[in-house]
């Protein structure tokens, strides 16, 4: 990136850039398609949470380095051994919540500027921010029904605000992978560039919104998302329990099996 200072953090998979009042929010593990892992997520979650004491940041731009926004959360990460006591596997599975909802808690407008690959919770990142800008060889897809599992980091309910309930169904049950064309159709993108320009397009975005009366702007973007989000903060607490269960089943190995395979799972319900 040109002309932008970088501020001085002590992060191993993302890079923090100022170009007042806009902050970049850098996804930086080109070599993994920047999948998610715990640790990773972790530095997202704090460099969200910064924001509540930064009065000099008006808009936050997350995008990443590499081909893809994020392939999602990391498969590779080894297990624990021995296994973590159920009640610590639980707290460390709401790592991507955390993550989630500390972007959906800067009071700041968020954009993502998103090529290549959003899957799983790449998309789960991508919907979490107030505003998309996509290459045009951006795609989204939900593949963790594929995988024997549910979405989770309560982020059904973001993809289920910007499609509606059908449209939703189809990405999460269906698994139906979206290009740059049918994300700006349904809503998801908010627009779509030449990839050669997307820092431009995200950034002049940027200085659209951060031109606008902050206290204003945050306070609308607050209220909106209270509005949005109400019933969600009631009932979205139980995804990573349901990940848990899902993950247990006989199914869920079947689903790896044939996924890695490319052949059809013969599901039991058990």
């Amino acid at each position: 990136m040109k002309n932008k200072q970088n501020t001085s953090y002590s992060f191993q998979h993302i890079c923090i850039s100022r170009e007042d009042p806009i902050t970049w929010v850098t996804l930086n593990r080109p070599d993994k398609a920047n999948a998610l892992s715990h640790d990773h997520l972790a530095e997202i979650e704090t460099a969200a949470l910064g924001f509540r004491d930064d009065a000099e940041t008006r808009v936050v731009i997350f995008n990443a380095n590499g081909r893809h926004f994020s392939s999602g959360a990391d498969l590779t990460e080894p297990k624990h051994n021995p296994p973590l006591p159920l009640v610590q596997t639980r707290r460390r599975a709401r790592m991507g919540e955390r993550a989630i909802e500390a972007i959906l808690g800067i009071d700041q407008i968020t954009i993502a500027a998103w090529q290549g690959a959003a899957m799983g919770g790449g998309a789960c990142l991508t919907t979490a921010c107030d505003f998309r800008v996509g290459a045009r060889n951006c795609f989204m897809q939900y593949p963790e029904i594929d995988l024997g599992i549910n979405l989770m980091w309560k982020s059904l309910p973001l993809i289920l605000n910007l499609v509606g309930p059908a449209r939703a169904k189809r990405l999460v049950i269906g698994a139906e992978r979206l290009y740059a064309d049918q994300l700006l159709e349904w809503g998801i993108l908010d627009e779509l560039v030449d990839a050669e320009k997307l820092e431009h397009a995200a950034k002049k975005m940027a200085d659209f919104y951060g031109g606008k009366p902050p206290i204003a702007a945050q306070m609308i973007k607050q209220s909106t998302n209270q509005l949005a989000n109400a019933l969600n903060h009631a009932i979205m607490h139980m995804d990573t329990d349901q990940n848990l269960l899902s993950a247990a089943t006989e199914d869920r190995q079947t689903a790896i099996d044939a996924y890695f395979s490319k052949k059809p799972g013969d599901y039991k319900g058990r």
